[in-house]
């Protein structure tokens, strides 16, 4: 018998219509009613229990030119997690009930659909929790894309929840890690997760001057700058050792950047982009941070910081963009 689209114990046949955030303009948005999305033939259809708040959602909610509104709704949630209300008739593998992370789009609603090939189950030992799955997959694609070996001096430029959860897969890796970040709260968690030298990220020079003292001036093998803004990618060039590798992983979305061309190409620096494109490899990392969740490699909960309702999207973008101490990540939950 071919699978139907929808469930039949689906909510949608009580329910029509969900609540979805439209950002209508510039730092502008409000909750609608729209219908409950079908899946289609490949599809699933979600209904979320959570959605991370990511900080390349930023420039939407600000405003650039080249953005149109109103976005989608739902539009630019993409870090969302819940349990599957819906399959389309190919899909396999997957079924109504299921606790899934997925990688999806309009995930700042209540429902939302994912490709099947983008969609991981959550173990049972994983209950109850917040499971951001794209950001903690794209941590492990960056630490995979940076080769970081047992031994290796490492830079972490930026401690947010990205900085913060590579502090942890470069420590349990043998590195030995120093943490860069203009924030008392994420030095502390820098700490917490494993990193054996932490420096204030206030003055450039002085900057320099702690590292070379820590590395006796060889500076890093690797450096990871995870900010996304230009002063923080100078740092990062300045840190790296001859022969070394710069890794970015900061979402540069505010413009041209200028690099030191001359000292990239004197020391001989590989530089990598550790932003995946590939839908394949994301959902691989996924299921790899999930298994590192389980096992305790990573412990994303307690930088899970601040959790929001729908209706609180805008206040959630504000302290995104101005990071009060105390704020790592937060969520938006159903």
């Amino acid at each position: 018998m071919t699978q139907i689209a929808v469930a039949k114990t689906s909510l949608s046949i009580r329910r029509k219509t969900m609540k979805a955030v439209v950002i209508a303009a510039p730092m502008r948005f409000e909750v609608v009613d729209v219908p409950i999305p079908e899946p289609g033939p490949n599809e699933v259809r979600v209904r979320m229990e959570g959605c991370g708040i990511c900080a390349s959602n930023l420039p939407v909610w600000e405003g650039r030119e080249w953005f149109s509104y109103p976005l989608e709704p739902g539009a630019p949630g993409h870090e969302g997690w819940g349990v599957i209300d819906a399959v389309g008739c190919e899909v396999t593998g997957l079924a109504v009930g299921q606790r899934v992370a997925c990688m999806s789009f309009k995930a700042y609603a209540e429902y939302d659909l994912a490709d099947n090939g983008s969609v991981a189950e959550l173990p049972g030992s994983l209950a109850g929790r917040a499971f951001p799955g794209e950001p903690l997959a794209c941590a492990i694609n960056v630490f995979g894309r940076s080769d970081i070996r047992s031994g290796h001096r490492v830079a972490i430029v930026g401690i947010g929840f990205m900085g913060g959860l590579l502090t942890s897969l470069a420590a349990a890796a043998g590195a030995e890690v120093t943490a860069i970040s203009r924030r008392l709260y994420s030095l502390t968690l820098a700490a917490r997760c494993g990193a054996a030298h932490t420096i204030a990220m206030d003055d450039h020079w002085r900057i320099i001057k702690e590292v070379d003292r820590i590395t006796g001036g060889a500076r890093c093998d690797r450096v990871i700058e995870a900010v996304g803004l230009q002063w923080p990618l100078d740092l990062a060039g300045e840190l790296t050792a001859t022969r070394g590798r710069l890794i970015i992983a900061g979402y540069h979305q505010d413009g041209l950047r200028q690099v030191n061309m001359q000292m990239w190409n004197w020391r001989g620096l590989d530089v990598v982009n550790a932003h995946e494109r590939d839908p394949s490899v994301y959902t691989a990392a996924m299921r790899q941070a999930i298994d590192a969740v389980e096992r305790g490699r990573l412990l994303p909960q307690e930088m899970l910081t601040h959790n929001f309702d729908l209706d609180d999207l805008g206040y959630a973008f504000e302290m995104l963009k101005d990071r009060p101490e105390g704020f790592l990540k937060g969520y938006i939950r159903f």
